[in-house]
């Protein structure tokens, strides 16, 4: 008997298979469904597929065969990676100096013939190959060699997926673990940046109120852009903020929400505003969903109705409706309407569709990605209808 040679490049070779993290796993469906198809085109009553590692070599699938593995140095296998090019044919071990005396060849599963096409990697180097096994003398024709070599092609493939598969969530396991540390060292350098900018806000407000008689005109208006700088930053901290905190809505459990009762509360909110008319228009008493989610997209939409209305009193109308997979929502209001354009942008990050709201502020443009996010998140989406001078109605849905 002869013993294989390690592969020209064995330790290589044996970290390209480690990759593919395959040794040693539980059965598998379209494995097991290669070699019942090599068996049946070969007419064989074994087939195998057969990884090499640096001491045995062990079957992913193991068709006609109770063993999982065998010691390397009396493996076929073994032999056949280091002819990568070829598929390695022995018509009859028994005649053959280097498997005569091979106790596989001697005792069960008396390996008299075997025909066994090498598995070549991404990166080129033999893993273990698809073969063939019968206990009489045989010889393949050219058809099934093109067939069995075609299904060792449909191994590596599984094999490929499986790697991929491996890489794509370690990479997700990376970015979630990335995305949770900058999303904790927002929140703490956000907070951190509030304190100085309340600060520096109450001390222009005290420079203002105590030496308003010895400061200029020119200076005063100096101190209010300071302030309102400082109140600008503040609020879009709060907002990035939001931001990088609004999936946690969505870990809150859902529960039954009265629709005319959790419409008046949110509506509450916004009592300020002495000439809001908001009319609910539904069918529907109750909704199953998120409560913190619903009430913070519907408290943006209509907060965002309000300040951007350009009429002397604000019209608000809600919808609710329902299929068997969603609850659809709209938010329409009497405001000035968003052209075109605008509708391509209000819904990314830092996009700002108008230039000042009613009171002179300007926004930030996370407000409405905020809303989009957190209703993906949710299975939801959002879309927008608008008509220049009537208004603007905002669409989204939610999963149930």
């Amino acid at each position: 008997m002869t013993a294989p040679k390690d592969h020209i490049n064995e330790s290589e070779r044996l970290k390209d298979l480690k990759s593919y993290s395959i040794l040693d796993t539980l059965p598998e469906k379209d494995y097991d469904d290669i070699t019942f198809i090599a068996a049946e085109i070969c007419g064989t009553p074994i087939a195998l597929i057969s990884l090499i590692d640096d001491k045995r070599q062990w079957f992913k699938s193991h068709h006609g065969l109770a063993a999982t593995e065998t010691p390397k140095e009396i493996a076929f296998c073994a032999h056949a990676i280091n002819d990568p090019e070829n598929i390695f044919i022995v018509c009859d071990a028994r005649s053959d100096e280097r498997f005569h005396d091979n106790p596989l060849v001697t005792n069960d599963p008396h390996v008299i013939f075997y025909a066994g096409v090498p598995l070549i990697s991404e990166d080129n180097f033999p893993l273990g190959t698809l073969c063939v096994i019968d206990h009489n003398p045989k010889l393949l024709t050219q058809s099934q060699i093109q067939s069995l070599s075609a299904l060792a092609n449909q191994v590596v493939n599984l094999l490929k997926l499986r790697k991929n598969k491996i890489l794509l969530e370690e990479s997700i396991i990376e970015l979630e673990e990335k995305n949770q540390e900058l999303e904790q060292y927002a929140y703490v350098a956000a907070h951190d940046l509030k304190s100085p900018l309340i600060g520096i806000s109450g001390m222009v407000k005290l420079v203002s109120e105590r030496y308003s008689t010895l400061i200029d005109p020119e200076g005063r208006k100096m101190l209010s852009l300071i302030e309102s700088s400082a109140d600008k930053l503040r609020r879009l901290i709060d907002e990035l903020l939001e931001y990088s905190c609004s999936e946690s809505f969505l870990k809150e459990d859902k529960s039954l929400i009265k629709l005319v009762g959790f419409i008046k509360e949110t509506s509450g909110l916004f009592s300020y505003d002495t000439t809001l008319k908001l009319i609910l228009k539904t069918t529907l008493d109750t909704v199953f969903a998120n409560k913190t989610a619903l009430d913070h997209v519907l408290i943006n939409l209509i907060s965002n109705a309000i300040k951007y209305n350009d009429k002397n009193a604000t019209e608000i109308e809600i919808g609710v409706s329902e299929d068997d997979s969603f609850y659809r929502f709209y938010v329409q209001d009497n405001g000035p309407g968003i052209t075109e354009e605008q509708q391509k942008k209000i819904f990314k990050l830092f996009e700002i569709g108008t230039t000042k709201d009613k009171f002179g502020r300007t926004g930030n443009g996370i407000g409405l990605a905020i809303v989009k996010k957190t209703l993906k998140k949710a299975g939801g989406s959002i879309k927008v209808e608008s008509v220049i001078g009537i208004g603007t109605k905002f669409i989204f849905e939610i999963g149930k």
